[in-house]
């Protein structure tokens, strides 16, 4: 089991594009899966902190200033420059505006640490900023919900992120004790094993987010490709335009975790409490926007190269 685990992480990259399409060509499983979603989510989320552990989480926490400073970039200033941005062209009301909004003003998605991993990268700084932007996201979507009426019910956002914020902290505090008390010391087979199981838990995770998306593909082909086109170059734009910034300032350690969450945030956190994102709209794009963020770990790994050769 330890070998099977570890040839999967070793490919996991390719792990990740197999869930893509088993959500677009498995439509009964995706739809079957979908409402265990949340479930999968903790999971996953559960296996990353027995993977990072108490001691580097801890370790990672004399960076506490210049995370705290990235989360507030990424989920404060960014949405309110995209909403002043949308106002003066007078399309703060648009789809596309609300859901390119909701996306920045999103934490990390729960993967990030992952997706780090697989592109070679260290996956204590985005964990750490899923920790932080999680913890304080009922405080920077106030501003960002206040100035826009069409995101939807602020109260129900709140609600949502402080459920989400107590599930994340009870997942978390059940890995960290789970690792202090069985796995010690993780390395070698085991630690390749247990990156194999994330790779499964994020494919699978995958299939269930891309349920609407087949349906609609056939539906309104052309509103997909809008769609899609507009995820690919929000996600891989923002990691692009992040890492060039922050390997001037966070250090070449956590310049490209941090630009993995730049590009992909938990918008999916808005999905289950803002009635606007029941729109069909937002439907296609939650799924669109599945695709660059599952692709992130093959296409931006040329773009990041390794750790130790970049300067």
């Amino acid at each position: 089991m330890l070998a099977a685990l570890g040839f999967v992480a070793r490919h996991g990259r390719w792990a990740l594009v197999l869930g893509l399409l088993g959500g677009l060509l498995l439509p009964d499983l995706a739809q079957a899966l979908k409402p265990w979603l949340a479930e999968l989510v903790l999971l996953l989320l559960f296996l990353t902190g027995l993977r990072v552990g108490p001691r580097d989480a801890l370790l990672g926490l004399k960076g506490v200033r210049r995370t705290l400073a990235v989360v507030l970039s990424y989920q404060l200033v960014l949405p309110l420059l995209a909403l002043a941005g949308f106002a003066l062209f007078g399309l703060a009301g648009s789809p596309y505006a609300i859901a390119f909004t909701l996306m920045l003003a999103a934490p990390s998605v729960t993967g990030s640490p992952n997706i780090a991993i697989l592109l070679g990268q260290s996956p204590e700084p985005a964990f750490r900023l899923l920790i932080l932007g999680t913890a304080l996201l009922p405080l920077t979507v106030l501003p960002v919900f206040w100035l826009s009426p069409a995101l939807g019910d602020l109260s129900a956002a709140l609600r949502a992120s402080g459920t989400l914020l107590v599930a994340i902290w009870a997942v978390i505090g059940l890995a960290f004790v789970t690792r202090h008390m069985a796995l010690p010391e993780l390395a070698g087979e085991r630690r390749s094993a247990l990156d194999g199981a994330m790779s499964i838990a994020l494919a699978v995770i995958v299939i269930g987010l891309m349920s609407a998306l087949g349906p609609a593909i056939q539906a309104v082909p052309w509103e997909v490709g809008k769609w899609l086109a507009l995820a690919f170059f929000v996600n891989f734009g923002l990691q692009a335009v992040a890492y060039r910034v922050l390997r001037r300032s966070a250090g070449d350690a956590e310049a490209a975790p941090f630009a993995v969450v730049a590009g992909n945030r938990n918008v999916a956190l808005f999905f289950v409490a803002l009635p606007v994102t029941q729109s069909p709209e937002f439907l296609i794009f939650l799924g669109c926007y599945q695709i660059p963020m599952y692709l992130t770990a093959l296409v931006m790994r040329p773009f990041y190269g390794k750790p130790s050769t970049r300067g």
